[in-house]
């Protein structure tokens, strides 16, 4: 039987659970798909700083590399756990990386949004990994909206030499629809990779990786989420009073990164006919069966939602980065999804929006939303060539 295709999905994970969440459901579509165009199996690695602890079901033929965690403090990027300085953290990681990308020698790595990572911890690595296996892929994943446009410019001058950035980078796959936002145009993709960037659609299969496990919730209902809850918990505690529209329960998902104190405090608050959950399998299925959802901005509750044609509101989180007010304005212009910010909710509010939205469904069909299907038919194009004409150079 041929060898399987090698494949590494990176994530730097500092914050929330969407880089990972993203390299996972494109490594699940990868196990899918790639195997019918190229007549080949998918096996890889899946590289973060967060735990698998977390619940996380991996594909067959994927296994973990888990390296020590970074966080967000007061000063920039410090170790989540370990009692060391930050730069002997990442020179531990990066030695961590370069030994996986090295002794595994994969086909193709896929990066979610940070090419280098944090303060350049996989840049050695993937040079040492363009010299030693220049027929190896490596592909920049970046979610539809970056930040503002000066914000995402001066990062990619933070990078250094943009020649650098075209040597390294192959291709440049953007998971987003350029009707709804076109990150080309607004030069949050730099010019010097605008020729190999394609829009792949939103990652919004209908589907989670954990769907399998969802439970039955008595419906109708209506959904708060927050994703990981590492930064929802104003929400939570504005959200979790609502008074749901008569006949329908109120369903509370706090995220599992959200502290146990405060997730004591939000369930405190909550009044009958308000469940609180700290963590929820199948979080697509519970918002595709909602009456209405109530969100953050972050992309893949975004993309979960898009899937479906469950009115929403979304309250876009507008620090440090502007990434989910964009989003979220982008969105409600075009007619998808309803809008509120942060300084704007109150549980009033959100009780007089959630009684009008019960009895509306929205529809999304017209937004590109194929965007798993998309990437594995990129991955299986780009694999079927190296078989066919021997490599990337």
């Amino acid at each position: 039987m041929r060898e399987p295709h090698k494949v590494v999905l990176y994530s730097h994970d500092s914050q929330g659970l969407g880089h990972l969440r993203r390299n996972l459901a494109i490594a699940h579509q990868l196990v899918r798909d790639v195997p019918a165009i190229t007549g080949r199996d998918v096996t890889g690695l899946i590289i973060s700083g967060l735990s698998p602890e977390l619940g996380f079901p991996l594909p067959d033929g994927f296994d973990w590399v888990t390296i020590p965690g970074v966080a967000k403090g007061k000063h920039g990027y410090e170790p989540r756990n370990l009692h060391r300085p930050t730069k002997e953290l990442i020179a531990l990681r990066s030695e961590l990386l370069d030994a996986a990308l090295l002794n595994f020698a994969p086909d193709m790595t896929i990066i979610d949004r940070h090419i280098f990572g944090v303060w350049h911890e996989l840049r050695a690595p993937l040079l040492r990994l363009r010299t030693m296996h220049p027929e190896s892929h490596v592909v920049l994943g970046l979610r539809d909206i970056l930040d503002t446009p000066d914000v995402a410019q001066a990062e990619w001058e933070e990078r250094g030499n943009p020649h650098l950035l075209e040597e390294i980078i192959d291709h440049v796959w953007i998971y987003g629809d350029p009707a709804v936002h076109d990150s080309i145009s607004t030069r949050e993709v730099p010019p010097i990779l605008a020729d190999r960037a394609h829009y792949t659609g939103y990652l919004a299969s209908g589907r989670d990786i954990s769907d399998r496990e969802a439970q039955e919730i008595p419906q109708p209902y209506v959904l708060t989420t927050v994703g990981g809850g590492s930064d929802g918990y104003r929400l939570l505690c504005t959200a979790v009073g609502l008074q749901p529209p008569p006949g329908h329960r109120h369903v509370v998902v706090a995220g599992p990164q959200l502290d146990d104190a405060d997730f004591a405090r939000v369930r405190a608050l909550a009044p009958a006919g308000t469940d609180v959950h700290k963590t929820l399998p199948g979080i697509s299925t519970h918002i595709a069966r909602a009456a209405a959802v109530i969100s953050m901005g972050g992309y893949n509750t975004v993309c979960e939602t898009l899937a479906t044609a469950t009115p929403a509101l979304i309250v876009p989180r507008e620090t440090p980065r502007l990434e989910q007010l964009i989003r979220a304005t982008a969105l409600n212009r075009i007619g998808v999804a309803d809008m509120m910010r942060s300084g704007e909710i109150t549980t009033q509010a959100l009780t007089r929006w959630a009684q009008h939205a019960v009895t509306q469904r929205i529809d999304r069909s017209f937004i590109k939303r194929d965007g798993l299907t998309q990437v594995a038919r990129y991955a299986a194009e780009l694999l079927l060539s190296d078989s066919l004409i021997g490599g990337r150079r």
